[in-house]
């Protein structure tokens, strides 16, 4: 992803928060086949408060990957869309995409069974919580043999990324009444309303506005 120093996300919160909004990812590994790419759910090591992730993959894709023994790349996605040129008033312009995404790289740790487990168990907890009635992964009518079953048909990895490239892209180098003027459609009912990215928008340029005060209450 090419990095524009005005839309790059450096935050470790920001960048946490974005994981755990976002945990459909995408696995890309370079293996002596060509290029690989798997997709699956993240969630960020309750254990720590970096980036690290933990996850896992089906088998093969433990081997097609070669997990564990040479660099992943986690691509995650957040709210994105289609920006119209006609959103930016009476001046010469163009179309562009608004995103925010994260690339995390890094050669990942291979879980024991028992961590794998756990990971499993809490990937189940955060999805099936909000269900009206939940059934949690050792709920009846799963036994002690049907999950293990699953566990051994799973790969559990660690990832401490080494190296992380994330980019913020929200129409930050236009003026307020103009990044107003997006939100504004991309709220509305047109072909390309997107609330999640018209929300996302809103969120940075009220961060932005709270910065600016508080740098003139500074002065």
């Amino acid at each position: 992803m090419r990095q524009n120093p005005s839309f790059a996300l450096t935050d470790v919160a920001e960048l946490r928060r974005l994981i755990d909004l976002n945990p459909w990812v995408t696995l890309v590994s370079d293996t002596d086949d060509g290029l690989v790419a798997s997709h699956y759910a993240v969630l960020l090591d309750d254990g720590r408060d970096d980036l690290t992730i933990v996850g896992h993959v089906g088998r093969p894709d433990d081997a097609i990957h070669g997990l564990g023994e040479r660099e992943l790349l986690v691509v995650v996605q957040g709210p994105h869309g289609y920006i119209s040129p006609g959103w930016y008033g009476d001046v010469p312009s163009v179309p562009t995409w608004n995103f925010v995404s994260a690339h995390l790289a890094g050669v990942p740790d291979i879980l024991t069974p028992e961590e794998n487990l756990a990971v499993l168990d809490r990937l189940v907890a955060r999805f099936e919580a909000p269900m009206p009635a939940p059934r949690m992964m050792w709920e009846r009518p799963n036994d002690a043999a049907f999950i293990e079953k699953l566990e051994r048909g799973t790969v559990g990895f660690r990832l401490t990324p080494t190296r992380v490239t994330a980019k913020r892209k929200l129409s930050q180098n236009r003026p307020d009444d103009v990044v107003e003027t997006i939100i504004a459609g991309l709220s509305g009912e047109g072909p390309h309303a997107n609330a999640a990215l018209a929300a996302e928008m809103r969120r940075s340029q009220d961060a932005r506005a709270a910065a600016r005060i508080a740098m003139e209450d500074a002065r």
